[in-house]
């Protein structure tokens, strides 16, 4: 697990991809690699997700793709199949936690409370999704539960976008962030694949700025 989330840190920020189309699945990395990103979450809210985490695995090995959204066992192994390299989940679900351990995948569960931060934690696992983020107080939450849980790394998504990433960024508890402002549904529908690439490389020189 160390070295999928020494990846993630690498890039500051994780892309969260909702695709209807496979066929979609290699210009968008190849856009996202040309934007300076090399891992990305494919979340399972589509037909097409197992099918486009198989089209990104194929294209570059050396891409880090992770399945997103994962709700049950049975989509750990779809996702797995496919070639996805780790697991981020909405809630705390500890079949799918358990299911990822088996397979030696990592896992990143989605936490909202102390009490799911203390699950995680007595499932072994130090690094967590904080979602939504933005609707559970931000920054100032991130900062209060960062306090008890000295430990605890996390990946804050949802409501993050390009005016609020380096808030998050800030603080010594964020590993990265999780967005999907540089893969918006309408550019994703508009195969607007220059676009993803300009506001991915916008992204990265703002985290890499400071800004």
């Amino acid at each position: 697990m160390t070295e999928t989330i020494e990846r993630i840190a690498a890039g500051r920020i994780l892309p969260v991809v909702v695709l209807e189309d496979a066929a979609g699945a290699e210009p968008l990395a190849a856009a996202l690699q040309a934007g300076g990103l090399s891992a990305i979450e494919v979340t399972f809210r589509t037909e097409a997700a197992a099918a486009a985490i198989a089209g990104i695995s194929k294209y570059d090995s050396s891409m880090l793709v992770g399945a997103g959204t994962v709700l049950t066992a049975e989509q750990v192994d779809r996702a797995v199949e496919a070639g996805a390299r780790f697991v981020v989940t909405p809630g705390f679900g500890p079949a799918v936690v358990k299911r990822c351990q088996e397979l030696g995948v990592p896992v990143f569960p989605g936490v909202a409370t102390a009490t799911e931060i203390q699950m995680a934690l007595d499932a072994g696992l130090s690094t967590v999704k904080f979602f939504p983020a933005q609707q559970l107080g931000g920054v100032a939450m991130l900062k209060a539960l960062s306090a008890p849980f000295r430990s605890v790394r996390f990946i804050p998504t949802g409501g993050v976008n390009a005016d609020n990433a380096a808030s998050y960024l800030a603080l010594p508890s964020v590993v990265a962030v999780g967005g999907t402002w540089m893969v918006a549904p309408d550019l994703l529908a508009a195969k607007d694949w220059a676009g993803v690439t300009t506001r991915t490389r916008d992204a990265v020189t703002a985290t890499t700025s400071g800004k």
